[in-house]
């Protein structure tokens, strides 16, 4: 439920009818625009009938919210959340957003050369594994903290914010350390106590769609975020398994469109991920453009064929910048700025 205060409401109604809502065990949640104020109220709205809102005399309107997924909805918010990350970069503005970096952090010099390039081409935002969640045991795990320091000290360097994975719960606090951004990775879409933690972590959130979730598991991940205090979430497509085996996973594109319909979050897509063939990243990132995403992810590797993880999906530096040249006009068609 949404409701919406009268102009002019003085700050002590609103807490008075924030504690009222408290004491009935239902969760407002205090939004604060620059002419009215908004709660939103998550709980069973039935119990909201025993306050008689419609007849407060602070309140201007009381707006039932049917959409499952309550404080991503357009229903609750219809204009557009913009997230900025790092003071620098606005993702959701008229910007169409480029992070790329390799899939791992393998060492200083690998990544020091990785950044510089990407910088170079274009990119507004940097990746890079420091935890790698990977299917087989064997795979390289990733350097985990001193990935994370190489991340700061590249960052230092190159003066582009971070992104990075979170796979643990523990490991939330030390790596909002280190980086901008927290990514969530497809496998951990469904890992609620992490997303519940992710909202009181300061700093914006990647989440990834799930390997196997629809849209509205989605939607619902990123409530669970939003709704412990973080109103900071990017979502990102990422590719879904289907029955085709021709590419790693079948990237959704109708997603964005549908989303930015259902929810004010920014949608970003990751190719590299979606396709798991280098030749397909460029392409997909233009039609990732076109559909109306609001920036890419891609993995961009110095020498892709001595990669630890992913190398078969990561462009060279050369192949990133002839993708940015190649990017910009389908961006411009779309309305947005690379």
């Amino acid at each position: 439920m949404i409701i919406v205060m009268k102009p002019g409401t003085l700050e002590e109604k609103t807490r008075e009818l924030i504690t009222r809502i408290e004491d009935m065990g239902l969760k407002p949640v205090h939004l604060r625009g620059v002419e009215r104020e908004v709660l939103a109220v998550i709980g069973d709205e039935r119990v909201l009938e025993k306050l008689h809102l419609e007849s407060h005399p602070e309140i201007e309107s009381v707006t039932q919210i049917l959409s499952p997924y309550k404080l991503v909805s357009r229903e609750m918010h219809p204009h557009d959340t913009i997230v900025s990350i790092g003071g620098k970069v606005s993702v959701g503005s008229d910007r169409f957003v480029v992070t790329a970096g390799p899939c791992a952090v393998e060492s200083m010099e690998q990544m020091l050369a990785s950044a510089k390039a990407v910088k170079s081409g274009g990119a507004h935002c940097l990746r890079g594994g420091a935890y790698k969640p990977r299917t087989s045991p064997y795979s390289f795990q990733g350097l985990g903290k001193k990935g994370l320091e190489i991340l700061a000290e590249v960052k230092s360097v190159v003066n582009l914010p971070v992104v990075t994975e979170v796979v643990e719960v523990q490991d939330v606090e030390l790596v909002a350390e280190h980086v901008d951004v927290l990514q969530v990775g497809a496998r951990n879409q469904q890992n609620f106590r992490l997303l519940q933690e992710l909202g009181h972590c300061g700093k914006p959130v990647i989440l990834k769609r799930g390997m196997a979730a629809t849209m509205k598991d989605l939607l619902l991940a990123a409530e669970h975020i939003v709704s412990e205090g973080n109103p900071d979430v990017i979502l990102c497509e990422r590719g879904i398994k289907t029955f085709e085996t021709a590419t790693r996973n079948t990237l959704d594109l109708s997603a964005v469109p549908y989303i930015k319909m259902k929810s004010h979050l920014p949608v970003i897509v990751d190719p590299s991920h979606g396709t798991g063939l280098r030749d397909l990243v460029a392409p997909m990132a233009r039609a990732a453009a076109a559909c109306g995403a609001d920036g890419v992810m891609v993995e961009v590797h110095i020498n892709p064929a001595e990669a630890l993880s992913d190398g078969e999906q990561s462009l060279d530096p050369e192949m990133f910048s002839s993708m940015m040249r190649e990017l910009k006009p389908f961006v411009e068609a779309a309305g947005k700025v690379l």
